[in-house]
């Protein structure tokens, strides 16, 4: 089994419930890209999906509404199911990328130590079994 890399985005505290939060990720391949991404918390769960809209290449699904487990894009309303990125029809949507939270010490955060740490693959497509509940205890 391939070691899977995490990068570490924000603290659980950074997030308020059903409103997204852009970042941009390093690239895994050293190229220097960045991966816009999408980090939202709803009803305890921590989802991260592409920040980049299919439909018109658009960077703006951080800032989209919460609406029946979907994300809806803030320019042409376009769904994606938090937990998969497909389109309600079944349809291929956006990238989803595997979520953890972790205990972590950092000076900085001596206030909440609970970090989110996001996975990042430049250009994979990561099925939701891959998928992990970042509230799980298999952690």
């Amino acid at each position: 089994m391939k070691e899977q890399n995490f990068y570490k985005v924000c603290r659980l505290s950074d997030l308020r419930d059903r409103v997204g939060k852009r970042f941009l990720i390093p690239a895994s391949d050293k190229s220097g890209d960045e991966i816009e991404v999408a980090l939202f918390k709803v009803d305890d769960e921590v989802y991260a999906l592409s920040n980049i809209c299919p439909h018109q290449h658009t960077a703006l699904i951080y800032d989209g509404f919460i609406e029946k487990n979907c994300v809806v894009c803030p320019a042409h309303g376009w769904m994606f199911e938090l937990k998969t990125g497909k389109q309600p029809t079944g349809a291929k949507g956006l990238d989803v990328y595997p979520v953890k939270i972790e205990n972590g010490d950092t000076p900085a955060m001596t206030l909440n130590n609970e970090l989110i740490s996001l996975l990042y693959e430049l250009k994979a497509e990561i099925e939701f079994d891959t998928y992990v509940n970042p509230y799980s205890s298999e952690l």
